[in-house]
């Protein structure tokens, strides 16, 4: 029999079009798991859609962490009280969740609740957008938004990996959040052709789109790849066509995270790598915002409205 639990919903009656409201819980698939949430992340996607767009009812909600309350019957993913982050494709803002045991991952102690819930969206994306670079040691590497929930990551992770990174933000006040990762190579401009200069790289990360991602094409290294992974600044983007074909093997690859976890690895592995990073201390995500999750919708709003850089993390009591 379905159980209830409370979570997100969207009501266009409710302050911010978010309520937490009674819903059904089915029982977990053979594969699933179980898992008491105790913290969530938001991500300006679902955030945006169920402001937006979403139809009332809807449950937004793809980054969370818990306790698992129950295995999964088939014998996969980790055991009854297990410390867990995992990644669902809506309705993870609620008290539990039942959740694919290839998406989830066990947590070290050293990484804590709100750490682990910035993890599966925007640690993973990162991660994803980075390896279209192959190796990079010795390599320059350009992330634009570098002051944002992937950006401030894939800063990290490119660092991490020996990568020469260049970080780009708009406003002066962001760098700071950057400059460890980036060694001090930051780009403060509303245009990202400022860091034509620095050029050229071997792998450009955008989630501006729009006249970034046209800037972002023009500076390449033969055989570079551009990332693109969204379009917070513009959805269209214009750029010259010769320039870029003429640079030789230059590569543009469009990136889908839900894609990704499909196609190329479970989440489960990255979200364990990633934890691990934390754990050793080579990896530091930026929270932002922490509150109860009964605060969701005015930190929603505050987070489409761009009133903070970084993560917010919200703490289901």
């Amino acid at each position: 029999m379905p159980d209830q639990v409370r979570a997100v919903v969207v009501d266009p009656a409710a302050p911010g079009k978010l309520a937490i409201k009674p819903v059904e819980l089915r029982d977990p698939d053979r594969d699933e798991v179980r898992v008491k949430v105790t913290a969530i992340s938001l991500n300006r996607g679902e955030t945006r859609r169920a402001l937006q767009v979403a139809e009332p009812g809807w449950r937004p909600g793809w980054d969370f962490a818990g306790i698992v309350a129950r295995a999964a019957a088939d014998g996969s993913g980790p055991t009854e009280g297990t410390r867990v982050v995992g990644i669902l494709p809506s309705g993870a803002w609620a008290e539990q969740v039942n959740c694919r045991s290839h998406a989830v991952a066990a947590l070290p102690d050293a990484v804590s609740d709100a750490q682990a819930a910035t993890l599966p969206v925007a640690g993973l994306t990162a991660l994803h957008a980075l390896r279209q670079g192959g190796l990079l040691l010795g390599r320059k590497v350009l992330i634009d938004g570098a002051s944002g929930g992937v950006g401030h990551l894939a800063c990290q992770l490119a660092a991490a990996a020996g990568a020469l990174v260049w970080g780009q933000v708009r406003r002066p006040e962001y760098a700071a959040s950057i400059a460890e990762a980036c060694g001090d190579r930051i780009v403060v401009s509303r245009d990202l052709a400022a860091a034509t200069a620095h050029g050229p790289f071997w792998l450009v990360v955008d989630s501006l789109g729009g006249p970034a991602l046209a800037a972002a094409l023009s500076m390449l290294q033969p055989n570079g790849t551009v990332v693109t992974l969204g379009v917070s600044d513009a959805a269209t983007a214009a750029f010259e066509s010769r320039e870029f074909f003429g640079t030789g093997g230059a590569r543009l690859y469009g990136l889908t995270l839900f894609h990704e976890l499909m196609s190329v690895e479970r989440g489960s592995i990255g979200l364990a790598l990633l934890a691990d990073l934390i754990a050793a201390g080579r990896l530091k995500p930026q929270i932002a915002v922490e509150e109860p999750w009964s605060e969701i919708g005015t930190v929603a709003r505050r987070l489409i409205d761009r009133e903070f850089a970084g993560k917010a993390v919200l703490h289901i009591a």
